[in-house]
């Protein structure tokens, strides 16, 4: 006959087995975890490799930018048929932003004329001409400001650092004819910019963000597209960018020509500088 204080012993040492199993298997991150550690962590390594694609420090650090375009505008999917030439100086730090809108004027030999510009600061945007400045429909302000809040360089250099901040890797889409990785950045006041990625060469394709419209009260998308990315000073610069409001076309620019880290003058961004200064 068998002991009876060992059958005592084998079972209970039997029985912790289950508890201990338990025990290791609760410091394990379960199997609903795993896949959002791992969205987080894909996600923020696409967005290292687009900010490298960019240019890294050289397009972080960017201090000013000038461009030079041509732009149109859109209603229901139609052109306007006038295409305006325009300049704008665009300050990094503190923000500031002036566009000179460059008219072809002349009955036998053209000329241009910049007797317009827009002044944009931290807060508020000025219309300029020589009579003076005054500021800009609320809606154009309140409009220029969400989509300034919602910039690619903003969602890298402010975004990525908040507390609590999400950022998820949301799979492959197409824009245009590109597959794209998409990103989402989440913060934690619940506003959310997702990004959609070139998979081959990680250029940023498009950004994308909604809103509450407080009119309707419904929501709104606001959808930017680069292309025509071409080297500048070390910087990939998209010569293309189209924006679309709740899927249609609202505006195109097409930039002829940039150029970064020019030190622009403080006065260029001051809504009381008078416009017959040249703009540079």
């Amino acid at each position: 006959m068998k002991n009876p204080g060992w059958i005592a012993i084998a079972l209970l040492m039997l029985g912790s087995l289950p508890v201990q199993a338990y025990a290791q298997a609760s410091a394990i991150p379960s199997a609903q975890s795993a896949p959002e550690a791992q969205g987080e962590n894909r996600g923020r390594k696409l967005l290292d490799q687009m900010v490298t694609a960019l240019g890294g420090d050289a397009w972080l650090n960017r201090v000013d930018w000038i461009t030079y375009g041509k732009g149109a505008t859109f209603y229901k999917g139609q052109a306007n048929p006038y295409v305006s030439e325009f300049e704008e100086y665009t300050r990094a730090q503190p923000f500031g932003d002036r566009v000179v809108i460059v008219s072809k004027m002349g009955v036998f030999i053209p000329t241009s004329k910049r007797d317009i510009a827009e002044v944009w600061t931290l807060d508020n945007g000025y219309e300029i001409t020589f009579r003076g400045k005054k500021e800009l429909p609320k809606d154009d302000v309140e409009d220029f400001q969400r989509r300034r809040r919602h910039k690619l360089e903003v969602v890298v250099k402010d975004w990525l650092h908040q507390p609590d901040v999400l950022v998820t890797y949301e799979g492959t889409s197409m824009v245009g004819r590109r597959l794209a990785d998409k990103v989402s950045v989440l913060t934690a006041s619940n506003d959310a910019v997702t990004i959609d990625m070139d998979e081959s060469t990680h250029l940023p394709l498009s950004r994308t963000f909604e809103w509450r419209n407080a009119t309707y009260r419904d929501h709104d998308v606001d959808e930017e597209q680069y292309d025509g990315y071409q080297p500048v000073q070390g910087i990939m610069t998209p010569l293309i960018i189209t924006r679309l409001h709740n899927g249609d076309m609202v505006t195109q620019r097409f930039l002829t020509k940039v150029v970064y880290n020019s030190k622009l003058s403080a006065d260029l961004f001051d809504p009381d500088r008078p416009l017959e200064k040249k703009a540079k």
